[in-house]
């Protein structure tokens, strides 16, 4: 528990380091894009933010097949505990993209196909998280959460792939790494990777607390059940 805690506290420094370096060179040394002007510094969260709740979903999608597979409530935390901090980092995605379009689109929502899949994502992991409050029985809980979990990462891959899939008003791929990206200036995709690094680890640092309160709420349920069998 010491070491759990050491690594959230060495997490959240380095990614404190990293945020000054990239909150510097966004602002004060990258140039505004020929485009968009200054509204597009906006990416260097927005997307991170997106990469960072869609890792997490998949993380967690791992966990809950070790559960099923297993039946070791262990599995069952991580998994929550994953999907509430990334569900928190796809909200961010949303009012961040929002922001973006009042300025670039005029409006504030456009049910694209981008945006509509996002928010369902959305909609299935809160919807996972009232699931595990809705339900008290530790086994019956954690196996309809698992299977939520399964289903919720099929609607992760359309987000994933919806920008190369469907042609719309929404921004085609920048980052080299997607197919038909690499638009976007190399020096301006180092200061995103940094950020996204530094949120990811931000992000890591916070899974790491919840756990810690998860383990804790599994002791409870462990301790319920043996007063109830007794």
């Amino acid at each position: 528990m010491i070491m759990r805690e050491t690594i959230a506290i060495g997490l959240a420094a380095g990614a404190a380091i990293l945020l000054a370096y990239t909150l510097h060179q966004m602002f004060l040394v990258l140039p505004d894009e020929a485009a968009q002007g200054a509204i597009y510094r906006i990416l260097f969260f927005h997307a991170p933010a997106a990469m960072t709740g869609m890792i997490g979903y998949f993380v967690a999608l791992v966990f809950s097949v070790m559960y099923l597979s297993s039946g070791n409530f262990k599995y069952d935390s991580l998994a929550a505990s994953v999907i509430e901090v990334s569900l928190v980092f796809s909200f961010v995605n949303i009012v961040t993209g929002s922001i973006w379009a009042r300025i670039i689109w005029g409006i504030w929502w456009a049910w694209d196909y981008r945006l509509t899949s996002a928010l369902v994502c959305i909609l299935i992991f809160a919807g996972y998280l009232m699931l595990r409050r809705a339900i008290d029985e530790p086994t019956q809980r954690a196996r309809l959460s698992s299977a939520l979990c399964i289903f919720g990462c099929v609607d992760v891959v359309i987000v994933y792939k919806s920008i190369e899939w469907f042609r719309n008003q929404h921004p085609g791929p920048v980052l080299s790494f997607r197919t038909g990206g690499g638009t976007m200036d190399p020096a301006m995709e180092r200061i995103f990777y940094l950020n996204f690094l530094a949120i990811l680890m931000i992000a890591t640092a916070l899974v790491l607390v919840r756990t810690r309160q998860e383990s804790t709420a599994r002791e409870i349920d462990s301790l319920r059940r043996l007063a109830n069998a007794t």
